[in-house]
C-alpha cells in the first residue's frame, strides 16, 4: 500500500467537484489524479470511496493513496549524512566528489546509489528525487523528495543558499546580472556572452584571510556553473575551480557549497529551514 496523504475541506470548496478541490487547492497533478482513479480506494472521503466527478463538503476528510514507488537504482552502502527526515522528504549533507544520479563514469557510486540502500535497509521503498542537484565536486544540503507529490510541490518554495570562497579580497557585495552560454567549442564549460540565458547572482562578502573571500551567495536564477562563472566573470574565481581560472594550490575542487536550504513542507505547509555546517577546507584555505 502506498502512501496515504490527508485533506480536509474547506468553505472555499464545499459542493465542489473531488477532482477540482484535489487540482487546485491540493496542487495534485494531472498525472497522479489519473492514477488514483486506477486505484482501490485511491481516494476516499471520510473513510469511504469516492469518484473524482462526486462532490465534497466542508469538513470532509479526503484521502488520497499514492501509487506504491518503484526504485530500479542499484543499492550500494555508501557513507551519507542526514540532515531531516521524515515520510515524504528526506535531506543529504552531500559530500564533494559525489556525483548525484549515475552518469558515465559513475554508475555505482553516486549519492541516488546511497539512498537507494539507505531505504531498503530501513525497510522502505521510494525513488530518490533530487530537489535541489549539486555538481559532483560541490558539498552542501540537498533536498529529495520521496514521492511524486512531494517532488511536484517542493520547486516552486525551495530556496538555496551557497557559500564559497573566491580568490581575492572582496569588499562589498552586489549582483551580477550577466547572461550565460555554453562556451563554443565545449560541452560543458560556460561563459558570459550574448546570446546566452539571463542569469542573476547576489553575493556578499562574509569573512576574509589569505587573499581569499568567504562570500554569500542568494540565486534569482539557476543556470548550470552560474556562480562559478559570474565569479570568474568579476575576476574572482573560486578556490580550487579550475575550470574557471582559480587553483588547485589550497583545495582540490571547487570551494563551493550549499550551505542552507529553505521551503514550504509539502504536506504539512510549514516554513522549513536546514542548514548544512561549513566544511573545514574552507576555513583552512582563509586561515593560510
Amino acid at each position: 500500500m502506498g502512501t496515504k496523504i490527508n485533506f480536509k475541506v474547506n468553505e472555499d470548496y464545499d459542493k465542489k467537484l473531488v477532482k477540482e478541490f484535489l487540482r487546485r487547492k491540493c496542487e495534485v497533478s494531472s498525472t497522479l489524479l489519473r492514477q488514483l482513479k486506477l486505484i482501490d480506494n485511491g481516494i476516499t472521503r471520510n473513510g469511504e470511496h469516492i469518484r473524482a466527478v462526486d462532490t465534497v463538503n466542508v469538513g470532509d476528510e479526503i484521502v488520497i493513496t499514492l501509487p506504491e514507488e518503484k526504485n530500479d537504482t542499484t543499492p550500494v552502502n555508501l557513507p551519507i549524512n542526514i540532515l531531516y527526515e521524515d515520510e515524504h522528504i528526506i535531506i543529504f549533507d552531500k559530500a564533494p566528489f559525489m556525483a548525484v544520479h549515475p552518469v558515465h563514469g559513475h554508475i555505482d557510486d553516486t549519492l541516488a546509489n546511497a539512498a537507494a540502500y539507505y531505504a531498503k535497509t530501513h525497510g522502505e521503498l521510494w525513488t530518490f528525487r533530487a530537489i535541489n542537484r549539486l555538481d559532483r565536486d560541490t558539498s552542501g544540503t540537498l533536498l529529495a523528495a520521496k514521492n511524486a507529490y512531494a517532488a511536484a510541490r517542493l520547486p516552486k518554495t525551495v530556496k538555496k543558499k551557497y557559500i564559497a570562497v573566491c580568490e581575492g579580497t572582496i569588499e562589498n557585495g552586489g549582483t551580477v546580472d550577466a547572461p550565460i552560454r555554453l562556451k563554443e567549442g565545449h560541452s560543458i564549460q560556460r561563459e558570459v556572452g550574448e546570446g546566452g540565458v539571463r542569469a542573476v547572482t547576489h553575493y556578499k562578502p562574509i569573512e576574509w584571510g589569505n587573499n581569499h573571500t568567504l562570500v554569500e551567495f542568494d540565486l534569482e536564477t539557476g543556470r548550470t556553473h552560474q556562480i562559478r562563472v559570474h565569479m570568474s566573470y568579476l575576476g574572482y574565481p573560486l578556490a580550487g575551480d579550475d575550470m574557471y581560472g582559480g587553483s588547485r594550490a589550497l583545495i582540490n575542487r571547487q570551494a563551493l557549497h550549499c550551505g542552507e536550504v529553505s521551503f514550504i513542507h509539502p504536506i504539512t505547509n510549514e516554513f522549513m529551514r536546514v542548514e548544512s555546517q561549513l566544511p573545514k577546507e574552507f576555513t583552512h584555505i582563509l586561515l593560510g
